[in-house]
């Protein structure tokens, strides 16, 4: 039972403490942004602790105090911290029933544990947690090969439970980041340039000592600028009259050319893969099909810049005092942004103290920690004063970093039994991946958007390209699938016009939606049904499992008849987590738009802990990329984002929500697999293909709106 978590937090103290009345304190470095983890990270301390749910308490993740788990992402939160967690209460509970033993004088093996009631069988008498523990610290290693409870003997893994936070949120005493307040605080707001290239040029004085007699506060710091006051609603009008008075220089502007072109043809990086992982050998070209090849078909698809869109502006609370600063902040990796931030502002690490507080959520980078840097900012002009700062809508939606758009190429050929016995497949793509992480020559502080614009300027550092497995653009491009003679190549592209880095999935999203596109029309192409055809070129039984669940519980191959069409696609996100399978229901009416009926998901999570967690965390991953697919894309002109509220970026409304069954494949006993992403790619292929059956028309250019049926129709 090992995890990296543990590595750096090795001692039973780093996780848990025991406190007055049986409460258990747990302490974890992955924040809760809405996936229900805190939940998760309570059910397993309370069933290895053998003590109630309700006993156990998730602390806020803070610098200092909680383990330095790097960032909550990636679907890892359940294979690091769970399994450090389960560890670290299974070594509490053994270390302090031995404790009981000689407290009590009587055999260990005499002993039993119930809500933290250490009890003897042999002379009935008890001892509490509490009794032995509270006030005191363990002062053991975690014993990774602790002895832990098999599925048999567990009692509240798998049951109902009333989420972390869920009481507070529904009866309104929940406390956002937006919400804090503080003795004598000042409300902030930013006085943003046109676009990221602009600067400071000039400003009216004349403008800015008005603003200052009605107790305006200004912050001016090379081209960062903006501006406090005690009263919100004077500090957002403050904004709008100090954007007035700000004149840009805005050099050259934003890039504008074919978006999808330039991917292909700008300057790039290239490697390719194997087994997942890039290597540096000779890319081999693409040459003819294999001699036995009967059939062999090429596309290209296309995804566009999108946006995490959280449906609340980012915001963070800070507060300067002496040579510390305070900040509470929704970002998903408070050790890196207190690194880099503490570099950015010339300060030691340790004297930056950052505290998670719930905000904006998002599966990704959005500006979080962006938004954080901005405070501290705010907060170190005005020292010993309270200053919540919040991002408005525009700033929110023209300074995110966004998901990248992305090419991707790929060529199949055919056996005449209908084999795939070649595959090829090529992804252009920015970054994804310029989160804060600490590194040499300014790398962290240059990825933080204020740190651009204050004086002396950190200019962000070309992203450079990654290696690992099935990271960033690369994410889910080599298949699950057995083929043989594959050619898988990554291309980082430079000088595209947008800022980028993590979005839910990453390359996942767009590597499996043109995938599993390509496998309909490879099954097409061998007058085989798309389920069939997938089954037969899978040898991982738990793949074929999935993909067949999802089939018999969605009717398949369903109805698929004038403007209705049936669609199913699957994936095995970074072909280690959580294997699911989307089938998906849609009609396409007169005007061209896409209308979502019925969706049925089957996933395969390993060993579950909290069912309806993971039941809502692949839900909304099918929601939000079907919102993905059928609406979003960021647009822009030289003059900057244009994409700026939500009448110009649409996201999914309620009525176009589909019904959605979730079957669970129960693995009892089997590892964590992580699933916040699973259900995004299989989701825009299975909306596609289904597309194909309603109509005919192939779509492989997101977002799938009504233009482009019209389009695609006409053409």
């Amino acid at each position: 039972m090992t995890s990296a978590s543990l590595e750096k937090s090795p001692n039973v103290d780093d996780w848990l403490t025991v406190s007055s009345d049986n409460l258990i304190t747990i302490r974890t470095g992955k924040v809760d942004i809405g996936q229900r983890i805190s939940t998760s990270l309570a059910i397993i301390a309370a069933e290895e602790l053998d003590i109630d749910y309700d006993r156990i308490h998730v602390e806020r993740t803070q610098t200092g105090v909680a383990p330095d788990e790097g960032v909550t992402a990636g679907s890892n939160s359940m294979e690091q911290s769970a399994t450090a967690i389960r560890a670290a209460s299974a070594t509490a509970r053994h270390h302090m029933v031995l404790l009981a033993a000689k407290a009590l004088e009587v055999d260990v093996n005499t002993l039993e544990v119930s809500d933290g009631l250490i009890t003897s069988r042999d002379i009935n008498r008890s001892i509490t947690y509490s009794d032995l523990m509270e006030g005191k610290e363990f002062g053991i290693a975690v014993d990774t090969n602790a002895k832990i409870k098999v599925p048999s003997e567990q009692s509240v893994v798998g049951t109902k439970v009333v989420p972390k936070g869920l009481n507070e949120i529904v009866t309104g005493k929940f406390q956002y980041v937006h919400d804090m307040t503080m003795d004598g605080m000042m409300h902030a707001r930013v006085v943003r340039p046109p676009h990221y290239h602009a600067c400071l040029k000039s400003l009216d004085e004349n403008k800015i000592k008005k603003l200052q007699l009605e107790g305006v506060k200004i912050i001016i710091n090379g081209s960062f600028i903006a501006v406090a006051h005690e009263d919100e609603y004077r500090a957002i009008k403050a904004r709008d009259r100090m954007a007035a008075a700000v004149t840009w220089n805005l050099a050259d502007g934003l890039l504008v050319n074919d978006l999808y072109e330039a991917l292909l043809s700008n300057p790039r990086v290239s490697h390719q893969l194997v087994d997942g992982v890039p290597d540096d050998e000779p890319i081999p070209k693409l040459g003819n099909p294999p001699d036995e090849a009967t059939k062999t078909i090429s596309a290209r698809y296309e995804k566009p810049y999108i946006m995490h869109a959280s449906v609340a502006p980012s915001a963070a609370f800070a507060l300067a005092e002496a040579s510390k600063i305070k900040i509470w902040c929704h970002s998903q990796g408070v050790y890196i942004l207190r690194n880099s931030a503490a570099e950015a502002l010339g300060m030691k690490p340790e004297d930056l103290v950052i505290t998670h507080v719930p905000g904006p959520g998002c599966y990704g980078h959005n500006g979080a920690d962006d938004v954080a840097f901005d405070a501290a900012l705010v907060a170190r002009a005005l020292p010993e004063i309270p200053v919540l700062l919040k991002w408005t809508r525009e700033d929110e939606h023209a300074w995110e970093p966004y998901g990248s758009a992305m090419v991707m190429e790929l060529r199949g050929s055919l056996n005449r039994q209908g084999d795939v016995i070649e595959w090829s497949h090529d992804t252009y793509s920015d970054t994804h991946s310029m989160r804060p992480f600490p590194g040499p020559n300014g790398l962290g502080p240059g990825r933080l958007i204020g740190s651009r614009y204050m004086d002396p300027s950190i200019p962000p550092t070309p992203p450079q390209p990654t290696g690992g497995s099935h990271n960033g653009k690369f994410r889910n491009q080599d298949p699950l699938y057995t083929f043989p003679n594959r050619r898988i190549v990554k291309h980082l592209v430079k000088d595209l016009p947008l800022r980028c880095s993590s979005l839910r999935a990453l390359g996942g999203y767009a590597n499996i939606f043109a995938l599993e596109s390509f496998m309909d029309e490879l099954s097409l192409e061998a007058n085989m049904d798309a389920v069939d055809f997938r089954l037969m070129h899978l040898s991982d039984i738990r793949a074929k499992n999935v993909i067949e669940a999802a089939a018999e519980a969605f009717g398949w191959p369903g109805n698929n008849s004038k403007g209705v069409g049936c669609g199913l696609a699957f994936g095995q996100y970074k072909n280690i987590k959580t294997y699911a399978a989307v089938a998906i229901e849609v009609e396409v009416t007169d005007n061209a738009e896409i209308k979502l009926r019925r969706a049925v998901i089957a996933a395969d999570a390993g060993h579950v802990i909290d069912p309806a967690g993971l039941i809502v965390q692949l839900e909304g991953g099918v929601i939000q990329a079907a919102s993905w697919t059928l609406y979003e894309q960021v647009l822009y002109d030289r003059g900057g984002i244009t994409s700026r509220d939500w009448d110009s970026y649409p996201i999914l409304r309620f009525g176009n929500v589909p019904s959605i069954n979730t079957i669970l494949m129960e693995r009892p006993g089997e590892p964590f697999l992580g699933a916040g992403e699973a259900t995004t790619g299989p989701t825009a292929a299975a909306i596609a293909n289904a597309v194909y059956r309603a109509t005919g028309l192939r779509l492989r250019r997101l977002p799938l709106t009504p233009e482009a049926v019209k389009l695609a129709a006409l053409s």
